[in-house]
């Protein structure tokens, strides 16, 4: 019954809300043909007050000022209740049906007003017409408590419906509110998604190609080199270079495969993603570039998360190819320590020592030269973050440059921000003259 209710309700407002002076005209109509009405009712045995015009031409004015309720509500229930007040006085019987224009405009006012004004009109025309029913001379034959309990109730009704009114209104807009700001999130946290997968996508693509292509270009450079003293070598060193750009063509095929999987079952499985198992043959391809990678462990080998273990093998990979692309150095040393719940990667070459230092914020003139730089350090942090790890990259003061990041042994994010924005801060410092 009450949502049968509430669905008339909703569609009476929605058309009051599309022809507002319509339901005006209309109410106005009805609630003059009920004043009209009601100054003709009389007790039994009564004679109705020669005042007919009187009553037609205030109940008139007292229903007219109700076209104004949208605008002034307030002055709409003035109006009405010094206009039901001057009939009283005449003479004519109190009822239901002569409040009708006072009931109207009370209810209009607590549903378009604050509850203090609401509270301060309804408390003044109630008091003013429960006096006047009080020393009215049409209901002598009645007890004073039946002359204003009578208008106290009925005049209560309007005001609770219509406070009623505007807290079911206020309700809505605030539910209405709130679907708008849950529909703003889903969408920013959406395009947010799309932004970090983004990133994702860019730094996979990154450590793939950059890495690849740099062996490719320095074994291609190597075998151009021995080519006419050394055939034998350089058909090795070709050899190499065909399965390193295999390999290259097939990262790559899995990567841009990860964007077409539709989690179909039927759809053929994709290639594991790479980890450290995959160190020995990272070596030998840098072997084959001229470049001798040196891999150490210490402690209790665990084993890692999918995540970190990718991340691991990327940070690595990344630091050869930029030893290979920027380094002037034959040789790295990759360092993996295990401590308690984290794993410790080192990787370093022994290049000279840096001369071209700018002042105490490390920037050396080389890094400053090449435009550009800074991607393949800065996904490694990113990656490093992402997991909840450390990252610090730099020149060493003995000469060459140091790559050193902590990652737990499973894939976790930070949980203290204050703490996540330290350790980026401290990260950063000695980052500044970083290779890319």
């Amino acid at each position: 019954m009450s949502t049968s209710l509430e669905r008339y309700t909703d569609r009476f407002e929605q058309y009051s809300d599309r022809y507002p002076h319509v339901i005006d005209v209309v109410l106005v109509l009805s609630l003059m043909g009920c004043a009209a009405l009601g100054s003709n009712l009389t007790l039994p045995g009564a004679e109705p007050p020669d005042q007919d015009r009187a009553a037609t031409a205030l109940m008139g004015v007292s229903c007219l000022a109700l076209l104004k309720y949208r605008s002034h509500p307030r002055t709409a229930v003035v109006v009405t209740a010094v206009c039901t007040v001057i009939a009283i006085s005449l003479g004519y019987l109190l009822t239901p049906l002569l409040l009708g224009p006072v009931m109207a405009a009370l209810y209009w006012l607590a549903t378009l007003t604050d509850r203090k004004t609401t509270r301060v009109f309804g408390v003044a025309a109630m008091a003013a017409l429960m006096v006047a029913s009080a020393v009215s001379d049409s209901m002598d034959s009645m007890s004073l408590v039946l002359r204003t309990i009578g208008p106290f109730f009925w005049l209560l009704l309007p005001l609770a419906a219509g406070n009623m009114t505007r807290l079911r209104r206020a309700y809505l807009a605030s539910v209405q509110a709130r679907a708008e700001h849950a529909e703003r999130t889903r969408e920013e946290e959406a395009r947010l998604r799309v932004t970090e997968e983004r990133m994702r996508i860019a730094r996979e693509l990154h450590d793939v190609v950059a890495h690849h292509m740099a062996l490719a270009n320095a074994q291609a450079g190597t075998a151009a080199h021995l080519v006419l003293t050394s055939p034998q070598q350089t058909k090795k060193i070709l050899t190499d270079l065909t399965g390193t750009t295999s390999s290259a063509l097939r990262e790559l095929k899995a990567t841009l495969g990860l964007l077409r999987h539709n989690d179909d079952p039927a759809s053929a499985s994709l290639e594991p993603s790479p980890g450290l198992a995959r160190l020995p043959e990272l070596v030998s391809a840098c072997a084959s570039a001229g470049l001798a990678v040196t891999v150490s462990t210490t402690g209790e080998v665990r084993p890692l998360s999918p995540g970190v273990d990718l991340t691991a093998f990327r940070i690595v990979q990344e630091s050869l190819t930029n030893v290979s692309k920027h380094a002037a150095v034959d040789s790295a040393q990759v360092r993996l320590a295990y401590s308690g719940s984290r794993l410790l990667i080192t990787v370093s070459n022994d290049g000279p020592a840096t001369n071209g230092t700018n002042g105490a914020n490390g920037t050396t003139d080389a890094a400053k030269a090449v435009p550009g730089r800074g991607f393949g350090v800065m996904g490694m942090r990113e990656r490093a973050r992402t997991i909840g790890g450390e990252l610090c990259a730099g020149p060493r003061p003995e000469g060459g440059f140091e790559v050193t990041t902590a990652l737990p042994l499973q894939s976790s994010a930070p949980t203290d921000p204050s703490a996540s924005e330290a350790a980026v801060g401290a990260t950063d410092a000695p980052a500044r003259g970083e290779e890319s």
